[in-house]
């Protein structure tokens, strides 16, 4: 079973909602004999909301057969690094990548999972999903309090015959560390010199305008309840929220909706093989079909395990998710690494080790 730590009401609403959805693992191969994980009988991981619903749907399926438990606490991406770093958790997750020197610093190693999509989500009457059109200048705007009007002309320039209302513009944002922050600020940082000067490109920035949610989750309650407000979540807390997301314009001029394939489109180029210590980003990737906000998510290891059981129950559940989660991945809108990818990730696992310098983990 996958525990999800969320620490507001709307926050904790919106993940017992996340695991009712997750109980119903459609498509995901049952968990087969793996041994390695059975030695350990429950591991414990924080961090990144982006990837919580797929990973409560792996857990669910895992457990059925493995036995194991995932207590997984969903706090952001910078909760993740920091618990890592302090050993209170036997991984961590984040969508912010960590630079090779810091992952030395730190004594830790990182792996990608599946690739996913950043999207603006807005709640405005009358206009429908993927009906509002939005470019990465006018984005940045509202999002530096500059635009405040769903009328304002720089909007209207986009979109010709769509009846915005007239309402105020409410900012949404994460008051946590967030690797969807990352990803957003990273975007909005390459289409607006004024972005990059006043606020720049981080996990946690000071937000010039707008109110905080924390998690995916909190953004996404707040838009919902507030008319004319605009946030940003991974693609999967729109669709379960019902969220009306944004087309954007990408870097080839078009205007594209968020969609698995746009994601897929954007990653197509990706060098994992030549990127030292798995430090990639997708953001603004060329091509008239990609998604301009997408992203890995990443797994955080000790590359020295002081309990070689957890360190292989970790690694084998990950594994597992690499043989047998496309589907369910694939379901809530995530883009699976290519066979490729997994297999370079799989050879790097043996740099992890125990006490006693061997591997934890050679395979299922």
């Amino acid at each position: 079973m996958l525990k999800l730590g969320l620490s507001t009401g709307v926050a904790l609403m919106a993940g017992v909602l996340l695991l009712a959805g997750c109980n119903k693992p459609a498509g995901d191969a049952k968990a087969g004999g793996q041994g390695p994980a059975a030695a350990s009988a429950s591991i414990s991981g924080a961090g990144a909301t982006f990837p919580a619903p797929l990973y409560a749907r792996w857990a669910e399926t895992y457990r059925a057969s493995s036995g194991l438990t995932l207590n997984y606490q969903a706090i952001g991406s910078g909760g993740g690094v920091k618990q890592i770093q302090a050993k209170t958790v036997d991984f961590g997750a984040s969508d912010k990548p960590m630079k090779p020197e810091d992952l030395d610093k730190a004594g830790l190693y990182q792996f990608p999972t599946v690739m996913g999509g950043v999207v603006p989500v807005v709640n405005l009457p009358g206009v429908q999903p993927g009906q509002l059109k939005l470019s990465g200048p006018v984005l940045a705007d509202i999002y530096l309090g500059q635009i405040k009007s769903w009328r304002a002309p720089q909007i209207a320039a986009l979109n010709p015959g769509v009846n915005l209302p007239n309402l105020p513009i409410t900012v949404v944002h994460r008051s946590d560390g967030s690797g969807t922050s990352f990803l957003f600020t990273t975007y909005l940082a390459g289409k607006s010199p004024a972005w990059a000067q006043r606020v720049g490109a981080s996990d946690a920035v000071e937000w010039p305008a707008g109110i905080g949610g924390k998690g995916n989750d909190g953004v996404a309650a707040f838009v919902k309840q507030t008319g004319g407000a605009i946030g940003y979540v991974e693609f999967a807390y729109a669709t379960q929220n019902k969220l009306t997301f944004t087309q954007l314009q990408n870097r080839d001029g078009a205007f594209v909706s968020p969609t698995a394939a746009a994601f897929a489109a954007a990653a197509a180029g990706a060098d994992w093989a030549n990127a030292p210590g798995n430090y990639l980003l997708l953001i603004d990737q060329a091509g008239g079909a990609s998604w301009p906000i997408t992203g890995a998510t990443f797994i955080l290891v000790h590359r020295q395990q002081a309990d070689a059981a957890k360190g292989r129950a970790v690694l084998s559940f990950f594994d597992w998710a690499y043989k047998n989660g496309d589907q369910g991945a694939a379901q809530l809108d995530y883009v699976p690494l290519p066979a490729a990818v997994k297999d370079l990730v799989r050879s790097q696992w043996a740099n992890v080790k125990g006490p006693d310098g061997q591997p934890v983990y050679t395979g299922g």
